[in-house]
C-alpha cells in the first residue's frame, strides 16, 4: 500500500477553553465562565487571527505545494480554523471533509470540568489515574491515549489507501497531533513523552509535517509556529 506524499497536521487556533480552563484551575474554581459541549467550544479572537495567519502562509505556497486534501475534526474550533484559513489564503483550496476519528480526547464524565470540580465530584479518579498510568488511564465514559492511538491508526490506514501520493492537511487537536507521531513513527509512550519534553506541548495553530521518503512517512518538522503572529 502506498502512502500520502505529505501530511501536515495542524492544531486548531486558540479556543475559549484554552484560555478559560487554565485560569480557572489556577484559582481553584469549580467552573468556568461558559458552558456547553466540548465539541462546540469556539475560537477566541486571537485564535481567529492565528487561523488567518495559517491561511496567509498557505497562500504563499507554490500551487504544487498546496494541500490537495483537507480533513478536519468535526469540532467547531477545528472547522472554524480551516474556514478562516481558507478565506485568508486568497487561493482556491479543496473543500474540507470531517472525520470523527480526529476528535479531541474524549473525557466522558469529566468533560468541561475544572480540576477542582473533578476532585470534588470524582474523588477517586486521581488514584485510579495513578494506578493505570497516563497512557492507559480512561476517565469514566472517556478514552485513554491508547484508545486515541488505535483510532488514529485506523484513520491513517484509510488515508494512505484513499489518498496515496497526495498532499494532505489535517486540522484537529493537540492529542491527535501528539498521538499521530506515535502511530507514524511507532513510538512507545516513553518516547512520546520524550518528544513532548523536547518540543513542548502542541501549540495552537502549529504545523507538524511528514513527507514521503522511500514509501514511508518521515517527520520534517514538528510543532512549528514560525508562520504565526506573536502572542
Amino acid at each position: 500500500m502506498g502512502v500520502v506524499a505529505e501530511l501536515v497536521l495542524v492544531r486548531h487556533g486558540q479556543s475559549l477553553a484554552n484560555v478559560a480552563f487554565p485560569a480557572a484551575d489556577a484559582e481553584g474554581l469549580l467552573q468556568v465562565e461558559f458552558s456547553g459541549r466540548d465539541a462546540e467550544v469556539p475560537l477566541t479572537e486571537f485564535g481567529e487571527k492565528q487561523a488567518a495567519a495559517l491561511g496567509e502562509w498557505i497562500g504563499t505556497l507554490p500551487e504544487n505545494d498546496r494541500p490537495q486534501v483537507v480533513i478536519t475534526s468535526p469540532y467547531l474550533r477545528a472547522r472554524e480554523t480551516w474556514r478562516l484559513a481558507a478565506e485568508a489564503s486568497g487561493v482556491d483550496l479543496p473543500e474540507p471533509s470531517t472525520d470523527d476519528r480526529l476528535v479531541d480526547r474524549l473525557l466522558g464524565d469529566l468533560e468541561m470540568l475544572t480540576r477542582a470540580a473533578v476532585t470534588q465530584r470524582f474523588p477517586g479518579e486521581a488514584q485510579r489515574r495513578a494506578d493505570a498510568g497516563e497512557y492507559r488511564y480512561a476517565p469514566p465514559g472517556g478514552e485513554a491515549f491508547a484508545d486515541i492511538e488505535v483510532r488514529l491508526g485506523s484513520f491513517l490506514d484509510d488515508l494512505n489507501r484513499d489518498h496515496a501520493g497526495e498532499r494532505v492537511i489535517v486540522v484537529a487537536h493537540d492529542a491527535v497531533v501528539l498521538m499521530m507521531r506515535a502511530v507514524i513513527e511507532k513510538l512507545d509512550w516513553e518516547r512520546v513523552l520524550a518528544a513532548e519534553r523536547e518540543a513542548g506541548t502542541v501549540r495552537n495553530a502549529s504545523l507538524s509535517r511528514f513527507v514521503e521518503v522511500d514509501g514511508r512517512l518521515e517527520l520534517a518538522y514538528y510543532n512549528s509556529v514560525d508562520h504565526l503572529p506573536p502572542n
